[in-house]
C-alpha cells in the first residue's frame, strides 16, 4: 500500500518507521527525569507535547518537502491516544489479512531458510518442532501476536472507530474502491494509481529481521490462490479460527 500511495507525488510515504520510537522514548525521560518533575506539571506537558510535534515534523522536514507523510508502523493504532494528543484526529490506516496466510507466510519463510539455525526451534527442549508449536509461539510473540493482541485491545477500547481498516484480500481484489476509501478517509482529492506497474520506493535492510524479513514487493497487484490449508494442515488452520474467531468475525473472514 505504501509503494502504491508513493505513486501521488504529494506522498512521501516511509518503510517501517522509527518515529514513534523516538517520541516513545522522548516520553520516558520526560516522565522519569527529575528536571521535568520539579517544574510546574501543566506547563511541562505544553512544553512536552510541542517538542514532541514539533520533532515529528522537523523529523520529516529534513526529509522531504512533499505535502503529505505516511508514516508505517505497528504501533500507531494501540498509542492512538498518545498520538491524539500530539496531533488531534489523527489519520489511522491498519491493513488486515486473512490470519491463517499470516501465518503460513510465517511458516514459509521459516522453511525456505533452513541454511541457517533458527533459535525458535529447540530439539531438546522440543520448542518449535512442529507446526502447531511455531503457530503458537508465533501467536505468543512479536510481531505477530503482539499486532493481533494490540488489535483486539484497539477494538476494546473502541479507537478502531477512529481507524480505516483495509483488508489485504480486497486491495489486491477491487484496488479502485479501497483506494477511494483510503482518499476519502483523509479527506484529500483522489488520485488515479497503476496497480500493473509498481514501483518499489520503501528500502528496507531484511537482514536486520533475520530469517522473517521480506519487505520486497511485487510489481503487479494481485491475490495469490490462499495456500495455507497446505503449508499449516486443516488442523492448525481450524484452531486458528476457532481460537481468533473475533478476528474472523470482526473483518468478515470465512
Amino acid at each position: 500500500m505504501q509503494n502504491i500511495m508513493a505513486q501521488n507525488p504529494d506522498f512521501y510515504v516511509t518503510p517501517t518507521s522509527g518515529v514513534l520510537e523516538l517520541v516513545y522514548a522522548a516520553r520516558a525521560n520526560y516522565t522519569n527525569s527529575a528536571e521535568f518533575k520539579a517544574q510546574d506539571a501543566a506547563l511541562m506537558r505544553t512544553a512536552f507535547t510541542g517538542f514532541c510535534r514539533e520533532g515529528m515534523k522537523g523529523f520529516y522536514d529534513a526529509i522531504t518537502d512533499k505535502k503529505y507523510i505516511l508514516d508505517k508502523s505497528r504501533g500507531w493504532g494501540i498509542h492512538y491516544d498518545f498520538l491524539n494528543m500530539l496531533y488531534p484526529h489523527p489519520k489511522i490506516i491498519c491493513m488486515v489479512r486473512d490470519l491463517r496466510d499470516v501465518l503460513c507466510s510465517m511458516e514459509k519463510n521459516f522453511r525456505k531458510s533452513q541454511d541457517k539455525a533458527n533459535p525458535i526451534v529447540n530439539h531438546e527442549k522440543m520448542q518449535g518442532t512442529s507446526v502447531p508449536k511455531r503457530v503458537d509461539m508465533w501467536m505468543n510473540s512479536p510481531p505477530v501476536g503482539l499486532a493481533v493482541e494490540r488489535l483486539a485491545d484497539i477494538i476494546r477500547q473502541g479507537i478502531d472507530k477512529n481507524m480505516l481498516f483495509i483488508r489485504y484480500e480486497d486491495l489486491c481484489l477491487y484496488p479502485e474502491k479501497q483506494m477511494a476509501r483510503i482518499y476519502e478517509f483523509f479527506g484529500i482529492p483522489a488520485f488515479t494509481h497503476c496497480f500493473d506497474t509498481i514501483e518499489q520506493v520503501t528500502k528496507e535492510d531484511d537482514e536486520v529481521y533475520g530469517v522473517f524479513g521480506d519487505h520486497k514487493i511485487r510489481t503487479k497487484l494481485e491475490l495469490n490462490p490462499p495456500d495455507a490449508g497446505h503449508v499449516l494442515g486443516k488442523d492448525v488452520c481450524k484452531w486458528i479460527k476457532d481460537t481468533y474467531a473475533w478476528y474472523f468475525q470482526t473483518f468478515n473472514y470465512q
